[in-house]
């Protein structure tokens, strides 16, 4: 850590304090308030805290200006041409890239927890057959610890390891018999003799009246996606689930309320948003006159899919996925898909057009995640609840690292009250 200080002055009092500042392997330097309310009387005010660090973590690191995202330390393009998604679950939770061994019996652990209590399967025909799958995921997800009571101990490492290891395992499962559901298919047990993805693929795709094949391109991009959104360091969702864990809940209920907190539009739903966009550009012809309706400052439309709250660069997720996009539209036979060339055009324009150039408007991982899904016969609706499958792992990382820190505390932020000040009560009979 370094051993630079911050001298503040409270302009009120005359009273001045030293901060220290702390400097980590990456990224800006952290000015530690943890004092400040305790010497100045003050608190920091940091709404959606976008200049504040709310813990420390050795798990992912961005740079937006420089389009970087590394897992442990390594490049996310790296991973997602090299690594398969169950790798990068190993890398997450233990800090590095496993050997041979390794990786058989964590694959092997993985494997052996895919199937359901064949009570929680109930569960799921209280639901209507309209219900969003994201709302099954959330009460499924969060009842599993009614099922799974008997690793709950928070502060045994071995039962937070099994609770890792069955969520990995069975989030596939539950996100894959939601679908079943709302589409009134039987459910699909899961096979031991697939790999993660493929598995997934087949809970999704197979049934009891004809043979489904799992496509070796399907499984790869399924492979990539889930690798690309396994973690992005302390989002919406994340931070849900460390706040929740914070107060010691069972990892359960904190992965449930990551879900809930994932389900917003804001934030787990912005690839749906860029497959209607396209669709409601329609065609080629069409995208001059979108792109002139997203420049003028008077009309709400606006191009989604196009920069990123952290990166202020081309986001390297969607690079990646451009690649997987085309394998898989040649895989079902759509490699003149009007979308994509929709696409293409409109990132075509992204980084050439001094607009969106000069507002760093980049291309996102959502812009071509919606196209991939959309190809391999998912509808709209199952896009989040993929995310939410990938980014177990992240979550649980998350969870475990935190748990496993000394000194930590209940999550409390603060506030700028600006209410009414105290007053008396009075009796209602003799208010005016």
């Amino acid at each position: 850590m370094s051993k630079e200080t911050l001298t503040i002055r409270d302009n009120r009092t005359g009273q001045e304090m030293v901060l220290p500042i702390q400097q980590g392997t990456s990224g800006p330097p952290v000015v530690d308030i943890t004092k400040l309310y305790k010497n100045f009387g003050l608190f920091t005010f940091d709404p959606g805290f976008r200049a504040t660090a709310s813990c420390e973590s050795k798990i992912t690191f961005i740079d937006g200006d420089q389009g970087i995202l590394l897992y442990r330390g390594y490049p996310i393009d790296q991973l997602a041409e090299k690594s398969t998604f169950l790798e990068v679950c190993y890398l997450l939770m233990h800090g590095e890239l496993p050997n041979q061994n390794q990786f058989d019996d964590y694959v092997k652990l993985v494997t052996e927890h895919t199937m359901l209590h064949e009570q929680i399967l109930n569960f799921y025909r209280g639901y209507r057959r309209d219900a969003h799958p994201m709302a099954i995921m959330v009460g499924v997800v969060g009842a599993l610890s009614a099922f799974y009571h008997d690793s709950l101990d928070v502060h045994d490492p071995r039962h937070r390891e099994i609770s890792a290891f069955r969520l990995i395992a069975k989030i596939p499962t539950i996100a894959a018999a939601s679908y079943k559901y709302s589409i009134g298919q039987p459910f699909v047990y899961p096979r031991n003799d697939l790999s993660y993805s493929e598995n997934f693929l087949h809970m999704l795709f197979s049934g009891p009246c004809q043979e489904y094949t799992v496509s070796p391109a399907m499984a790869r991009a399924m492979d990539i996606i889930m690798i690309l959104h396994a973690d992005h360091e302390q989002n919406a969702s994340t931070s849900t689930v460390r706040l929740a864990g914070s107060s010691l809940a069972n990892p359960f209920a904190a992965i449930s309320a990551g879900i809930g907190a994932l389900w917003g539009p804001a934030h787990g739903g912005a690839n749906e948003a860029v497959l209607n966009m396209l669709h409601q550009i329609g065609d080629e012809d069409n995208i001059g006159a979108f792109v002139k309706r997203a420049k003028d400052p008077n009309d709400p439309f606006r191009l989604m899919g196009f920069g990123h709250r952290v990166y202020k660069n081309y986001d390297p997720r969607a690079k990646v996925l451009q690649k997987a996009a085309y394998d898989v539209l040649e895989e079902v036979g759509r490699h003149d898909d009007p979308l994509l060339k929709i696409a293409q055009k409109l990132e075509k324009i992204a980084l050439e057009d001094d607009y969106f150039v000069k507002r760093k408007l980049y291309p996102n991982v959502d812009f071509y995640s919606g196209i991939i899904l959309s190809a391999m016969g998912l509808p709209t609706s199952m896009f989040t609840v993929i995310f939410a499958v990938s980014r177990t792992i992240g979550w649980i990382s998350q969870w475990m690292e935190m748990i496993s820190q000394e000194g930590q505390a209940i999550g409390r932020p603060r506030q700028l009250y600006t209410g009414t000040a105290q007053r008396d009560y009075i009796p209602l009979d003799k208010r005016a």
